[in-house]
């Protein structure tokens, strides 16, 4: 461990795991690397970008700016705004506002970059880098026949017990 400025952090080399936003996986914060401000949490999580070396984020908090629009650089076929930290001044990431069909799945979602952030993770009370970890996205089709899954489990279960009331009320008569 070591002491930075008040803040206690437990530095993890080159931990590997999983940050999806489910019960059973840790919980997080980001933050930015260079001042600590925290920039949003793994609740917003919704997967990760791997060519872009970016996590996808619902919402980011207030300390995150989003710069005016550009197509200059790395995405010259986008229109997008840089994430800047309101701390520091330094880049985290990017929003895409406008892009070729290749980028339609992360228009409008805050890309943070994980080579920018660091994430606390609340279970372990670790500061992690975020270009350690990964954040999984659950496939929506997996969801969807995991619920349809589901209703048909209560569908029978509800079959079975109408057929049980139907004999009990032909006992009675």
């Amino acid at each position: 461990m070591e002491f930075d400025g008040s803040i206690l952090i437990q530095i993890t080399d080159k931990l590997k795991m999983s940050a999806r936003t489910t019960e059973d996986n840790p919980q997080m914060t980001f933050h930015c690397q260079k001042c600590h401000i925290v920039l949003g949490d793994s609740f917003d999580v919704c997967g990760e970008m791997k060519c872009m070396d970016s996590i996808m984020c619902l919402r980011v908090t207030e300390d995150v700016v989003v710069s005016d629009a550009n197509n200059e650089g790395e995405l010259a076929d986008c229109i997008f705004s840089l994430l800047i930290c309101r701390g520091c001044q330094s880049r985290v990431g990017k929003v895409v506002h406008s892009s070729p069909a290749c980028f339609d799945a992360v228009r409008s979602l805050f890309l943070l970059s994980k080579a920018s952030i660091s994430c606390y993770i609340l279970n372990s009370s670790s500061m992690v880098e975020a270009s350690t970890l990964t954040f999984k996205m659950n496939a929506l089709k997996e969801s969807v026949t995991e619920v349809k899954n589901r209703f048909e489990e209560q569908l029978d279960r509800m079959s079975r017990l109408q057929i049980r009331l139907a004999n009990t009320s032909a006992f009675d008569s």
